[in-house]
This record gives structure tokens, sequence and C-alpha cells, in this order.
């Protein structure tokens, strides 16, 4: 299986190279990027440094499968409303209409848990079914993107698995995302400041994201015609206090973690646990 891979430079994409080649698969990975990191010599990544609005459809050909995880403003990095939806919308659609043209079987996009939103708070468990509320306009445009793309998969007769990612976390995070925050300040003996903790998350690597993203390349679940929605979790609730505590003490930190030194964000959902 030879896959095409968009955001290969990006936290997740970084891992899902080395997940996929050590598989025994060949990866086209775009990147605008001159100079990548050192997972430019793996010799089974060939690297295609192109912006991702200019591909072809020849770029895409011979490829039987997209894996589509770019994406600008993921929290808590800014982006313009207009970018966003230039990117996850009309640039997805862009990608779509070059993979049916290309020839490509099947397309797996990687969809945010933010889409949800407001929707949260009626669910002990989110279900796939569960209206998109977002409260952000990076969730509206992911959420825009979806829409697009379902209708697309229904009138073109293609193989869309779209991926709704709940709370990932692991090496090569964006440091002020929590959890590389946390850990730069067990490192280096600072104290941590954060809110109360009293957020329910689910928390999932995101080694186990790149089995799940693999999986649903080869997967039989899919059907020409419809779009395939998952939720991607570990199925372990856990509050956002007991998940700091958990890696401060594993990390033999000597700072203290300030409980309420941080408040709660507008709009902050409570509870953001995936039914799986």
């Amino acid at each position: 299986m030879k896959i095409f891979l968009t955001g290969g430079t990006g936290f997740i994409g970084k891992h899902f190279l080395k997940h996929a080649t050590s598989a025994g698969y060949h990866i086209s990975a775009q990147t605008r990027l001159k100079n990548i990191n050192k997972t430019s010599t793996i010799p089974e990544v060939s690297w295609l440094r192109k912006p991702m609005d200019k591909l072809s459809t020849n770029d895409l050909e011979g490829h039987d499968v997209l894996v589509h995880l770019a994406s600008p403003g993921v929290s808590p990095k800014p982006a313009s409303a207009k970018d966003l939806i230039y990117w996850n919308v009309e640039v997805l659609m862009q990608l779509l209409e070059l993979s049916l043209k290309a020839g490509i079987k099947r397309v797996v996009l990687a969809g945010t848990s933010a889409e949800y939103g407001k929707s949260s708070e009626s669910y002990e468990f989110i279900p796939i079914t569960a209206p998109l509320q977002p409260t952000s306009n990076y969730a509206a445009s992911k959420a825009a993107g979806f829409l697009m793309a379902n209708t697309f998969a229904m009138q073109n007769k293609i193989e869309i698995c779209y991926l709704r990612l709940f709370s990932v976390f692991g090496e090569g995070q964006y440091e002020k995302n929590f959890w590389p925050s946390l850990m730069n300040a067990a490192k280096l003996g600072h104290d941590f400041p954060m809110t109360y903790g009293e957020q329910i998350r689910d928390y999932i690597h995101v080694s186990e994201v790149c089995k799940i993203l693999l999986d649903a390349c080869l997967s039989k679940e899919v059907a020409r015609g419809s779009l395939l929605v998952k939720n991607v979790g570990s199925g372990r609730p856990i509050s956002m206090r007991e998940f700091a505590q958990f890696w401060w003490k594993d990390s033999k930190a000597k700072g203290k973690i300030l409980y309420g030194a941080i408040p709660y964000r507008d709009n902050e959902c409570m509870r953001f646990v995936p039914e799986l």
C-alpha cells in the first residue's frame, strides 16, 4: 500500500511516518518546508516540497490512500477565520477532487473532538451522532469541512474515513499544549500553574492514534459513497488534575502544581469524553 500524507512535519504526522514505514508502507509526504528534520532520512518516505494548495493530480497518482492531517490553527496556535476556511474547507475540497481524479481508493481525514463543542454538555459519552456545536473558529472550520467531505463522498462514490481525535498527547507536541508545558516545568524544576483541573478528558497517546490512523487505511468498514465517522480516544476518562498528578509524579518533579492559578476558559467544556 502506498500512502500520500499531508502534515508529515507536524506533531502527529512525524509519529505516523515512523509507524507506517516500520509497518512496511511507502509514504509520499507533502511539505512546504525547505529543511525538514531527521524523518527526511527514512528511505521509505519520499518528500514532495510543495504547498498543499499547489498539489496536482500527477502528485497523487499511484497512491492507494490519502491521509490528510495538515491543518492551521490547532489549539493553542492562532489562525484567522479566513485562513481556517481556506485551508480546512476550500483546500480540503481541492484535495478530495484531486484524489478522485488520481484514482485514490481511500481518504482518511483527521477531525477534532472540538467539533462537538457545547454538545458535549448533553452526553456522558459523546456519540458520533451528537450535534456539532463548535465554540471556536478552528472547530467550526473543521465541522464545515466535515460536512462538505460527507457530501463529496455521497456524490462521488469515494471511500472516506473521518476520525475525530480527542486529547492527543506525546513527544514532539506543540510546547504550549498542556502535556508538554507540564513536562517542561517538571524537567526544569519549576512550579506549574493550571486550573483546578476538574475538567474530564480522554487523553490518548499519539502512538495509539497512529495505529488507529493506519487501521483506517485498511479497514473494511469503509464503504464507497459514504463517510465513516469514528471517535478516537483511549476509553479512559480522567480529570486534568489526575492526569497532571500522574505525570508530575512519574517525572519526579520537584516543583508544585499550582491548582487554580489559571481560570477556566470561556465556554470551557467540563466533560469531553467520546463514545467509542
